[in-house]
Parts: structure tokens; C-alpha cells; sequence
């Protein structure tokens, strides 16, 4: 059962719609995101390039500059080392793409998921060695490769790290907490302690945008030339589940704009194979339709298709790889969803024996999707889901989590247990012996400080409004509240004591309800249900009768 909690936050909501020309129901959703006073709503509502931060209270920015500037005037090999998920693989191809603009010598590494797992690795900087290349740059990881870049720096290689991962800490026996970030020529990352930078949530491809941003600005390319890349930020921002507000609002907004209105050829051609109009993509096409095209590669094959995808340059290879990464993502869905069934029934008995951290061990399910199942799992009985698989060194696994559980700090307290993790309060990745598998799970569970009312959904109504109230004016005003996404969600409207005078079950797998419905104050509209139609008609049939 879910708890319906209405946000109850004060404001002027007729004196600011009166002011910013909007309803007051919208006015009332804004303050529930928490944008307070004039200057904030303006921007929520209008902000565009011109209220981004400058980049150089960023720490070490201009330090790495300087550097790549050096470099290039120089002729070395720059390369840069990305992910394969649709943030790393984006950040990559901006560096890159920027950096051979500015006339250096570059080229891109994309780890292995199964032979290299995440991130900077050894195998990677002796395949830079052997290549002669003079300077590592990583996008979207590195904070946590400390021996690693150690060994880079003892071969004699020059290394930037650009990333925004959660800086590895140790905590002192008085509690003290102290940051171990890698000793790089650059670490440039908004998340560390003694970093300016006024945001601290962008995601890989943003501080590599920032970084960029310093570069043109000392080599004196123009800010059109750098804006081409918002539609690339916008992705990875997205695609990476960071928080759609402050800076990040206004990077994916103008992003999704030049995506609309001048998309490259190569994402161009992927919304024409999944029969999308470019002119209306929005955040949800990214998340749900084209980002997944770009992760199936990195999942079942290998990052570098979707690389080659925005690398394109004429429509057949386009074409060619447009449909590969869509049939992967097909692929993927399959095998998604026999592993969610698995892993259902392991989740459902665990919650019997009183675990209220899951961690769930299915060794046959292919590990680039055991970040998803965690998330399905996640959602249905909302605890922290760890999805564990069989790797070729042992276990890895994948972790989504709920509010109030930090699945970084968490696994910071058993580090001991683990031959390498990372990641952010939400999700976390690792990897570790097999014999420690059940130590984990009784660890997570010992030191848990989770209690009952932790697990009940909290269902936010942002407007409790009686039907009567909606018009095709306030529908289409709410188009202002755009992009939606994890921080700016969709609005949710409640109203209760509703008549169902009608209902038909539609859709291939009769996953999708049509109604007739009727407010206590006789107005009638339709109205759609998506979901588990099965629990939805019991309870409509137990509350009205069959």
C-alpha cells in the first residue's frame, strides 16, 4: 500500500501567477520543487545559457587546461578513457571531438564491461604505453583509480581525471572524514571538498563540457561552437539520472532544444529508427527509448558501436549502426525481463526470512543488466536492491537504492569486502571475492538502520483538484515545467470520490485501462490507467461491485 502525502508548501501561488503570467495550480507545482523567490522562478522558468556558472571556480580546471594546451603545442598522443554507459560514451565522444577541433592528436578508449568492468583499469595504461601515449584524460570515471593512475604516472604518462563519481573518503576514529583523491596532474571533479564550483551536480559529460568551455576560451573558439555540444550533455544528464535542477535544468533544456532543431546525424538517424519525430523529443524519449539503444551496446557487445554512432559521418554507416544498437536494445529487453522474474521470487522469500537490504545472487544473468533488474526490484517492493552475477574474477553486482539509504556510505562501512566499488547515494556498483557474497548480505543487513515505515512508497500529490478544474489551458501550461525528469518529476494531481460509470481493458497485453469517470460534481472525462490492470479491477470491483 502506498501513503499519499500532499506537499503543503506556502506561497503567494495567485501573486506569482499574476507576475509570471502562469496559473496558479503551476505556480503552486514550482514552489513544491522548491524554487523560492522572484529571481529563482524567473530562471525555472526562463533560464537559458546565459545563467550558466562560469567554469573556473571549478578546482584544477585551468591547471588541466594549461596542460592539454601544452600538449597539443607539443604533438603528444592525448587519449581519452571514457565508460560504456551513455554518459561515459557521451562525455568521450565531446572531449574528443573539442579536443581534435583544438588541433590535438587524440583518440578514445572504452573499457570492456565483462573483461575491464568500470573505469580506468591496468590493462587500459599499459595499452596507452605501448601505444605512446603521452596524457591519459578520463571522462565520467577515474576519482576512484588511485594505484592505478599511480601506475600511469610511474610509466611516465601525464594524467587528467574529469568526473563527477563521489570522492573514495576514510573516516578517523573520531569521526573525522577525510578525501583520498587520486594524485593526477588534474583531478577535476565539482563533488570534492575543497572545490568552488557553486554546483555540485553535474554528470560526467557536464564537467567535461566545463572543461571544454576553459579550453575554447583559451583558444578563442566562439560559444556556438561549444554550445554543439549541449545535445550531448543533455543526453548523458538525462541518460545518467542526475537531478534535473539548478544548472542541469538549463544545460538539458537548450540541449533538448538544438536537439530538436539541428540533431547530429548519427542520433538523427537513431530517432528515425525507433520512429521518433525530432521536433518532439523530449526528456522521456531519451531515458526510455534512444538512451537505452546507447547502453544496450555497452551491455550485450561494446561501447564503441554507439561511439561510432555519433561519430558517424555518412547515413549508410549511420544507418548500419542505428539498427544494430536498436535490435541489442530488443536484445536486452528479453533478457531483462527473465532475469526480473528470477530475481522477483528470490526478493519475495527474502523479504520473508526479514532481510530489509536485498541482496540477490543470480549468477547466470548477464552482469551488464544486473543494474536494471535491481532497479525493477527496487521499485516493486521499495527496499535497496543489490543484483549480484558471476563475473570472469569473481562477483559483480550493481545496487539501486531508496531515499534514505546511501548505498556509497553503506558500502564504505564493509569496504574490506570488496576488490573495487563506487558510485552515488542511489546506485553503486562492485565487485568482489565469491566466499564474501554472504558476508555482504549479512553485513548490509546487520548494520542497516532502515525500520518498516522505510519501505512503504511515499506517493506525493503536488495538487489535490477535483477533475472540474482541468482545461486544455492549464494541460498546455504545464508544458512550461519541462524538461521532467528525477528532481523536476512530472506533477501529480489526486482527487477522490470518483464515480467509474465505465471500463475496458485495451492493449496487446491487456496492460492498459480506458474509463469513464464521474466527479462528485457530475462532471464526466475519460480517463487511462497504465499498469497492473489485473489489482486495479479487483479493487475497482471490491469498492463498486463487480
Amino acid at each position: 500500500m502506498e501513503k499519499w502525502i500532499v506537499t503543503a508548501k506556502r506561497a503567494d501561488f495567485k501573486g506569482i501567477g499574476e507576475k509570471f503570467s502562469i496559473d496558479p495550480v503551476i505556480a503552486r507545482i514550482i514552489r513544491n520543487r522548491d524554487v523560492v523567490g522572484e529571481e529563482a522562478i524567473a530562471e525555472y522558468l526562463y533560464g537559458d545559457t546565459s545563467n550558466l556558472f562560469p567554469p573556473r571556480s571549478m578546482k584544477d580546471i585551468e591547471t588541466a587546461v594549461k596542460i592539454i594546451k601544452e600538449k597539443i603545442a607539443q604533438g603528444k598522443k592525448i587519449r581519452v578513457i571514457g565508460d560504456y554507459d551513455i554518459d561515459g560514451i557521451q562525455s568521450s565522444y565531446l572531449l574528443s571531438e573539442a579536443l581534435e577541433k583544438s588541433g590535438a592528436k587524440v583518440d578514445i578508449a572504452i573499457p570492456d564491461r565483462i573483461s575491464d568492468g568500470y573505469g580506468l583499469n591496468e590493462r587500459l595504461v599499459l595499452e596507452a604505453c605501448a601505444a605512446g601515449i603521452d596524457t591519459i584524460i578520463t571522462c565520467d570515471n577515474g576519482i576512484a583509480a588511485g594505484d592505478v593512475i599511480a601506475k600511469a604516472k610511474e610509466l611516465g604518462m601525464t594524467v587528467i581525471v574529469t568526473d563527477h563519481h563521489e570522492v573514495p573518503y576514510e573516516v578517523d576514529e573520531e569521526g573525522k572524514r577525510t578525501e583520498l583523491p587520486p594524485d593526477a596532474d588534474a583531478v577535476v571533479n565539482p563533488r570534492q571538498q575543497d572545490c568552488a564550483y557553486p554546483f555540485q551536480g553535474l554528470c560526467g559529460a557536464g564537467v567535461a563540457f566545463k572543461l571544454v568551455q576553459v579550453l575554447y576560451e583559451e583558444t578563442g573558439r566562439t560559444l556556438e561552437e561549444l554550445y554543439e555540444f549541449l545535445p550531448n550533455v543533455a543526453f548523458a544528464t538525462i541518460g545518467d539520472v542526475m537531478e534535473l535542477t539548478g544548472e542541469n535544468r538549463i544545460l538539458v533544456k537548450e540541449g533538448l532544444k538544438r536537439l530538436r532543431e539541428r540533431p547530429s546525424l548519427g542520433i538523427h538517424t537513431l530517432m528515425m529508427q525507433n520512429k521518433l519525430n525530432p521536433r518532439e523529443i523530449k526528456s522521456y524519449h531519451i531515458g526510455f527509448i534512444l538512451g537505452p539503444c546507447l547502453n544496450a551496446s555497452g551491455r550485450l557487445d561494446t561501447a564503441i558501436r554507439a561511439l561510432r554512432l555519433l561519430q558517424a559521418k555518412d547515413e549508410k554507416t549511420a544507418a548500419e549502426l542505428a539498427k544494430d544498437l536498436t535490435d541489442l536494445n530488443e536484445s536486452r529487453k528479453k533478457m531483462t525481463k527473465e532475469g526480473v522474474q528470477k530475481a522477483d521470487m528470490m526478493a519475495w522469500q527474502a523479504i520473508q526470512e526479514g532481510d530489509k537490504v536485498l541482496v540477490l545472487f543470480l549468477p547466470d544473468c548477464h552482469e551488464s543488466l544486473a543494474g536494471i533488474i535491481a532497479g525493477r526490484i527496487r521499485e516493486k517492493y521499495h527496499r535497496p536492491v543489490f543484483l549480484l552475477t558471476r563475473s570472469e574474477e569473481g562477483v559483480k553486482g550493481s545496487g539501486r537504492s531508496i531515499e534514505g539509504y546511501s548505498m556509497f556510505e553503506e558500502l564504505c562501512k564493509i569496504k574490506e569486502l570488496f576488490t573495487k566499488f563506487g558510485g552515488h547515494p542511489m546506485a553503486a556498483g562492485l565487485s568482489l571475492p565469491k566466499e564474501n557474497v554472504s558476508l555482504m548480505h549479512r553485513r548490509l543487513n546487520s548494520l542497516t538502520t532502515l525500520q518498516e515505515e522505510d519501505f512503504i512508497p511515499k506517493i506525493k500529490i503536488d495538487v489535490p483538484m477535483p477533475i472540474d478544474y482541468i482545461t486544455p489551458g492549464l494541460v498546455e501550461g504545464l508544458s512550461i515545467l519541462e524538461p521532467f525528469g528525477k528532481g523536476n518529476e512530472k506533477p501529480v494531481f489526486a482527487d477522490k470520490h470518483l464515480k467509474v460509470l465505465s471500463i475496458r481493458i485495451l492493449g496487446k497485453n491487456k496492460n492498459v485501462c480506458r474509463m469513464r469517470i464521474r466527479s462528485t460534481l457530475g462532471r464526466e472525462m475519460e480517463a487511462m490507467y497504465f499498469g497492473d490492470v489485473e489489482a486495479l479491477t479487483s479493487y475497482i470491483a471490491k469498492t463498486f461491485g463487480e
